[in-house]
């Protein structure tokens, strides 16, 4: 208990440490040159920004990420969109690549690794709390009420959780509790999900995300890495063995989600498929989103591009600029054609006649004059050719490029390519 504490917010005394090391397999040819993290989201934002903006907005002041799989487009993001921490504030932000740093041919070999391979990083800032986090999910979470629940409980680890329908909870990493939410077993991606005390019909799925006090923590790790039949991994390995022999708390998503006035509902989507992620960039463009990108008090930071005006140019009929329920970021130009319910990155430029419906436009893509684009994700720098239709023809599509069993199309510059 925090009995004869002073106020100090237990953000202070944390570190926020991000898993950002996936490919993200499932995203298909949208991985082949970034990372997960690193995929484009909402507009202008980068999935990883959610998770730090969360621990930034929540008091963290020092924040680890370990990078792995083609992480270059996601460190020049964090260099150019995170260098204001500073140093004589006490606040840091430290990019960690695997680097072979315990062994010369030791990669991270699972996400407990990853964490233990920069066990003297993290002493040199001297945390008291550690909160791991997967840095390729979409929610807004103040972790300063999940810190004070871990802390309230006596917990060796608090496990942060879904409350999702047991016919979708075999993907995730699922918890049994009892009816005081101590978790009693933990089971990875079970094929018959345990129901909640009280309400059978649902389960509590993790997040991934965990607090420990960093010195347990550190005890875990090093215990974990010398037993040879680990895979180092915190779901598979480091919450089930504390289950059994410690304390671990689930942590509803619901104490701690932070909506704006209009926002409905606790959002949180993993946006590991083409599908999920086309759904939840297409979620921003209803006229009351179901995710308020337009919270001041809770913002999403991301790189501040210097980027000219959108401009939206031509009135005449049949040759109109103009975008409804659509997010249109900065030096885009929208030349006489129609955009309907779409997102268009910083940089897309739409050819006269040409139109746009739920299309996920990436950065820098120029789509030619008279083309045809709908229920489309369209890679960034993609050159889209005069008069080209994608997205009316799925059996044409498929023999092209990439489409997904809802019909979403994906185009790259390779797919293009491949067309000449």
């Amino acid at each position: 208990m925090r009995e004869g504490w002073s106020s100090r917010p237990l953000a202070r005394d944390a570190m926020a440490y991000v898993l950002a090391g996936g490919r993200g397999s499932r995203l298909m040819e949208l991985t082949d040159r970034r990372a997960k993290p690193a995929v484009y989201f909402g507009g202008k934002s980068r999935i990883i920004d959610f998770a730090l903006s969360n621990a930034i907005n929540s008091g963290i002041r020092r924040i680890g990420v370990a990078t792995q799989y083609k992480a270059h487009s996601l460190i020049r993001h964090m260099q150019r969109a995170w260098n204001f921490m500073r140093p004589e504030r006490n606040e840091s932000f430290d990019i960690l690549p695997a680097s072979q740093r315990v062994s010369e041919s030791q990669w991270y070999e699972g996400t407990a690794d990853a964490v233990f391979q920069n066990i003297d990083i993290i002493e040199a800032h001297a945390p008291r709390y550690m909160v791991i986090l997967a840095g390729d999910h979409i929610y807004k979470m103040d972790y300063e009420l999940m810190l004070q629940q871990h802390v309230n409980s006596g917990a060796d680890v608090t496990v942060g959780c879904l409350v999702v329908p047991r016919s979708e909870a075999s993907g995730f990493g699922v918890m049994h509790v009892d009816n005081t939410d101590r978790i009693t077993a933990f089971v990875e991606k079970p094929k018959d999900p345990p129901g909640i005390p009280g309400n059978e019909e649902m389960a509590l799925a993790s997040m991934g995300i965990y607090v420990f006090e960093t010195r347990f923590l550190f005890e875990q790790l090093r215990r974990d890495a010398e037993d040879p039949n680990s895979r180092r991994d915190f779901g598979g390995d480091i919450i089930p063995y504390i289950v059994k022999h410690g304390k671990a708390v689930a942590h509803r998503f619901t104490a701690s989600c932070i909506r704006a006035a209009e926002e409905i509902e606790e959002y949180w989507r993993d946006v590991g498929t083409l599908d999920a992620y086309f759904d939840a960039n297409l979620d921003l463009t209803d006229t009351v989103p179901k995710l308020n990108m337009y919270d001041r008090d809770w913002p999403i930071w991301t790189d501040a591009v210097v980027a000219a005006p959108a401009k939206f140019v031509h009135d005449e009929d049949g040759r109109r600029g103009h975008a409804v329920s659509s997010l249109v970021s900065g030096d885009c130009i929208v030349s006489g054609s129609q955009v309907s319910r779409s997102l268009l990155f910083t940089g897309v430029k739409m050819g006269s006649y040409s139109r746009a419906h739920e299309a996920v436009i990436l950065p820098y893509c120029n789509v030619g004059r008279g083309a045809r684009l709908n229920r489309v994700i369209v890679d960034s720098g993609v050159r889209i050719p005069e008069g080209m239709v994608i997205g009316e023809d799925p059996e044409f599509d498929a023999r092209r490029f990439r489409v997904t069993e809802r019909g979403v199309v994906l185009v790259t510059r390779d797919m293009m390519a491949r067309l000449v």
